[in-house]
């Protein structure tokens, strides 16, 4: 982990070196689409790419905030953060130590340079990444002892949470910080959104001559935008109609009587993605366990297809990339992360990943959509000090 750019920013805006580096990665999810919220199941692995982030005390609650690419030093009393304020990217900075706060922690002001080799708005959570890394600094510098176990990591992984949903108001569940701040290297994190257990999963390609590789579509993904709120609202209205705390509470043999209970068409498209989403999810592990990853591969196709149709989050660049990667020889893809735009994954032999990703930026051409940026990935550890 390349830690100089973080450490240089911070010297310039200080004058003086950090307490210490930090870093915290993106995530791919696997399988298990909007399925956090609903106290699912979902299978996510920590990228290689990681968020830096540069820092040291402050003792008078100031909150001094810059990164790369952005001149501006971000100054704020810590006391000011709440619902609101900041906005913008800020947001997700802030709101960690004031999450912190609010559950009784004793967290004082920072200094904060961060760089970041997550791409921005691929659904690879950016977001997520910047939460966890600011929460690791926080963690060590203020010996909260929270990286220590996954029970601390579990807690801070919460307050990154409310961060994201109370200050940066984005909906989301918990699926994103979870992966970051608890996934294992060589490993997938069976993470159970209903109590919040998480088992690790081997997942390493390199032996089975398979690549996963990730397309960044480059087009437009926000999860403020309020299309993620809407399919979450729909969700928590058909448990309340269903009279079930979560729609985990449905099960496959359950859903053909669920869906007859609800009122319209949308709340039974959603309810039917959710319940099938968290059985495929069950699926892939088990395909996993005995290295059948032509299973793997079909599980994949058939969420993309759900959430293309039930669930309507895809887009046309995110079906495209999927439809071209399944055309030239990948074992299964589909869409990763909340929608929308964003990225796709596919299972591919590992001697087809170069020309896939060709063929793929040919489609995009030929469509004259924007050129997207396909990467292999690996499963990779989670947040930790890198100096």
């Amino acid at each position: 982990m390349d830690t100089t750019g973080a450490t240089e920013r911070y010297l310039q805006m200080t004058g003086r070196s950090p307490e210490g580096v930090w870093s915290a990665p993106g995530r791919v999810n696997l399988i298990g689409e909007h399925t956090d919220y609903n106290g699912g199941l979902a299978l996510p692995i920590a990228l290689p790419q990681r968020t830096v982030v540069a820092a040291g005390r402050r003792d008078d609650g100031m909150l001094r905030v810059t990164s790369a690419g952005f001149r501006r030093v971000v100054k704020l009393a810590l006391d000011d953060v709440g619902p609101g304020t900041p906005t913008g990217w800020t947001s997700y900075v802030a709101g960690v130590p004031w999450a912190l706060r609010q559950a009784g922690y004793d967290v004082g002001g920072m200094d904060l340079a961060i760089t970041s080799q997550v791409p921005l708005g691929a659904g690879l959570s950016s977001s997520a990444a910047l939460e966890c890394a600011v929460g690791a600094a926080l963690a060590d510098l203020y010996g909260l002892g929270l990286l220590d176990d996954d029970a601390g990591r579990t807690t801070l992984a919460a307050a990154c949470v409310r961060a994201e949903n109370e200050i940066a108001g984005a909906s989301t569940g918990g699926l994103d910080q979870a992966a970051s701040l608890r996934c294992r290297a060589g490993h997938a994190l069976l993470l159970d959104c209903r109590d919040g257990s998480a088992t690790p999963v081997p997942f390493d390609l390199t032996e089975q001559g398979l690549t996963l590789l990730v397309t960044d579509t480059r087009a437009p993904h926000s999860l403020v935008d309020g299309q993620y709120a809407a399919r979450r609202r729909v969700c928590e209205e058909a448990a309340v109609i269903l009279g079930v705390p979560t729609l985990r509470e449905i099960s496959l043999p359950d859903l053909d009587g669920a869906l007859s209970r609800l009122p319209d068409d949308e709340h039974r498209r959603r309810v039917r993605h959710v319940v099938t989403e968290t059985a495929r999810v069950e699926e892939v592990v088990a395909a996993l366990e005995l290295d059948d990853w032509v299973r793997v591969g079909k599980a994949f196709v058939l969420s993309h297809a759900s959430l293309r149709d039930d669930f309507e989050v895809t887009s046309a660049e995110l079906d495209l990339a999927v439809d071209t990667a399944l055309a030239h020889g990948a074992l299964g893809a589909r869409m990763t992360g909340g929608g929308f735009g964003g990225s796709t994954i596919a299972l591919v032999p590992a001697e087809r990943a170069d020309d896939l990703a060709s063929e793929i930026e040919r489609a995009f051409a030929d469509a004259r959509m924007r050129a997207p940026v396909s990467f292999p990935v690996t499963a990779s550890g989670p947040a930790a000090r890198d100096a």
